[in-house]
């Protein structure tokens, strides 16, 4: 059911008091309000109305103890030696993000594991029209519907600086991101992964110089999020050295972009992770007849520019980025080699596509043909080409997709739900819900009715990492 009005809304379920928002029955609340206000929040047409709908979720998570957090603080122990032996999954959900994050939710409670994070790129953001607050909002009602408490972590994934905008006007490109993050911070973003590796120079021969530009910009907006952050809360924050895609990271880069950017900084609280490049390419590279090509990660590069990460700056270790097509026996070696934090899109995406409709999946390919003809190249396959463009199908196409038939859904979660279980028990995060509790100390940000009804930001680019 999609409201249409907000006295449909509270009914006698919720209540207002002095504008707050009072949850009077929480069993009827999961039972019959949570779908409702996702369907509102992703079918409905007043703007109004999702916004009313997003102050409700708020308050409602709060109430469930449901927690918005900052991983920071297991970062740091981790930094410090005092806990390992996991690599933390983020996990971007592109589609279906209701009924997914309902999967991962119970498979995390089923492995007693809460040491997991939610994210979405900036490139996300618009190919899939999920702005901030919308993601997390769906996010919190998840975890409210399956009935899981304690902190959650949602992420900006690789908010990017994009190079060619950049050096044509650096301020604009740099407000525009401050907006961006701005936005996701407003949206219950405590985890914010910042992407300026696309200004590395590696046409100069000194290494410090060719990191320079990089650690400058991440320091620059390092000083940003601690000005802005919530009070009491320590928004984790992440660097990178080396552009997914591109050559593989080195010990010599990770200490220029380190004692750099340490420099800059000025005493404030710095990253607590540094992504880097170690064979991995996002999507994965797709070969003529449609199959993965197989990847020869760097677990060498891995391990050691983790240990150097944690033993010489305090850090959570090196995360590892375009991951999610790697085959199935590599998953394993992340925490044995270290790995703090391992991100994980497409193949998830690609089950989504798998399981469709054919009729739908025909309607979208159709679709792609007629609106991406530009990107099919000669020497591409159709199979290449559609494995290559399918993900900008998912904005246009979302709303279409989320009101597939129930048994649909059903089915794809289930499928998602044994590959979100086999890759935390690979990652090793069984029973880190003692390790969250004992390390994350969860903060409640007060948030009144207007912080929700304000104008959003409209970004005209965002383009990034896939």
């Amino acid at each position: 059911m999609v409201y249409t009005n907000q006295s449909q809304i509270f009914g006698d379920i919720i209540k207002t008091e002095n504008d707050n928002i009072v949850i009077k029955y929480f069993k009827e609340f999961q039972e019959q309000i949570t779908d409702n206000l996702v369907d509102t929040i992703i079918l409905g047409e007043s703007e109004y109305l999702k916004k009313i709908c997003y102050w409700i979720v708020y308050n409602a998570a709060i109430q469930f103890g449901v927690i918005p957090s900052s991983i920071h603080g297991l970062y740091e122990a981790r930094g410090q030696g005092l806990c390992g032996g996991f690599s933390v999954p983020a996990i971007n959900l592109r589609t279906l993000t209701y009924d997914l994050a309902r999967a991962i939710f119970r498979v995390a409670k089923n492995l007693n594991a809460a040491a997991f994070i939610f994210e979405i790129a900036k490139s996300e953001i618009g190919y899939t029209d999920q702005r901030p607050q919308e993601y997390s909002s769906v996010i919190m009602l998840a975890a409210i519907k399956e009935n899981y408490k304690g902190p959650i972590f949602i992420q900006a994934d690789h908010f990017q600086v994009k190079a060619s905008n950049f050096f044509n006007n650096k301020d604009a490109e740099i407000s525009s991101l401050k907006n961006l993050i701005k936005e996701a911070i407003d949206a219950c973003f405590y985890n914010i992964d910042i992407d300026s590796s696309t200004l590395v120079d590696l046409s100069k021969s000194d290494i410090p110089e060719q990191q320079k530009l990089n650690y400058q910009i991440c320091a620059h907006f390092t000083e940003f999020i601690r000005k802005i952050q919530p009070k009491d809360i320590q928004i984790s924050i992440g660097g990178e050295i080396g552009e997914v895609g591109g050559k593989n990271s080195t010990p010599e880069e990770l200490h220029a972009f380190m004692n750099g950017y340490l420099a800059q900084i000025d005493g404030l609280k710095g990253i607590s992770k540094i992504s880097i490049q170690t064979g991995t390419t996002h999507g994965g590279v797709v070969l003529p007849d449609g199959s993965i090509a197989k990847v020869n990660i760097d677990f060498d590069t891995l391990k050691k520019l983790s240990e150097i990460a944690q033993k010489e700056y305090k850090l959570a270790g090196a995360v590892q980025h375009g991951a999610s097509t790697l085959p199935n026996e590599a998953f394993n070696n992340f925490p044995k080699v270290g790995c703090a934090e391992i991100h994980l899109a497409t193949q998830f995406q690609n089950i989504v596509y798998d399981y469709l409709p054919l009729q739908l999946k025909e309607k979208i390919y159709s679709w792609l043909h007629q609106n991406f003809a530009n990107e099919k190249k000669p020497n591409i396959t159709d199979d290449q080409f559609i494995y290559k463009v399918r993900k900008n199908a998912l904005g246009p196409f979302k709303k279409e997709i989320y009101s597939l038939p129930r048994e649909w859904k059903t089915k794809i979660s289930s499928v998602l739900e044994e590959e979100f279980a086999f890759l935390f028990e690979q990652l090793n995060i069984k029973e880190t819900k003692t390790l969250v509790d004992k390390y994350i100390k969860p903060v409640v940000v007060k948030k009144d009715k207007d912080s929700f009804l304000k104008e959003t930001t409209k970004l005209t680019d965002l383009e990034g990492a896939d």
